[in-house]
């Protein structure tokens, strides 16, 4: 049976928007912190907090595939697609598939370790920031273990940027839709079969 693909708009604008603000932004507070431009870096790390409390809040009041309920999958649901990657043929989803939706949750919930563990490193050893009342209730031991916390988590993400990176490039492939430019244009294909010749 032939089929006919047409496309269907799957990103609105304001997850495309927080996507690749975000992608700017960790560039940018990465490289501003590795050369000592800390107040551009501080700047930063506010506007990133924004767009992870958008993101939040987005995800319960957005439209259809950017609500978190939309990717919520059972572990069996999600054990079986990583089984059919395996297999090449894993199913075709318009948002988050169950691999992606465990990526997109993993990076907001390190997003998250980031930001905080950077405000407490920002009021007990900068004594500057919205935590500020913390600079005298911690010890220099605490103050230090906040400080390489942030540094251990942005090495993770790190780490899990090029897992994501892998995961667009396979899924791509697989599904054969450039799923970076669907992040760009908001639509992905819809796979429909051809009326005329059933």
């Amino acid at each position: 049976m032939d089929q006919q693909v047409k496309q269907i708009k799957v990103w609105d604008v304001p997850v495309r928007l927080f996507h690749w603000s975000l992608v700017l932004g960790f560039v940018l507070a990465y490289v501003s912190a590795e050369v000592g431009i800390l107040d551009a870096h501080v700047l930063i790390g506010y506007f990133l907090i924004g767009l992870l409390v958008f993101r939040v809040l987005w995800g319960f009041i957005g439209t259809q595939y950017s609500r978190f309920h939309s990717f919520i999958f059972s572990p069996t649901e999600t054990m079986d697609y990583v089984r059919a990657i395996r297999a090449g043929h894993p199913a075709h989803y318009y948002g988050h598939n169950p691999a992606g939706a465990l990526m997109v949750f993993g990076l907001l919930a390190l997003l998250a370790a980031i930001f905080a563990s950077g405000l407490v490193t920002l009021a007990v050893i900068d004594f500057e920031g919205p935590l500020l009342f913390l600079a005298n209730q911690v010890s220099d031991e605490t103050s230090y273990f906040f400080r390489h916390a942030h540094d251990f988590f942005v090495d993770v993400a790190l780490l899990m940027i090029p897992l994501h990176l892998l995961g667009v490039i396979s899924g791509s492939i697989q599904h054969k839709e450039n799923l970076a430019r669907s992040m760009v244009t908001g639509m992905k294909k819809m796979v429909m079969p051809d009326s005329a010749n059933q």
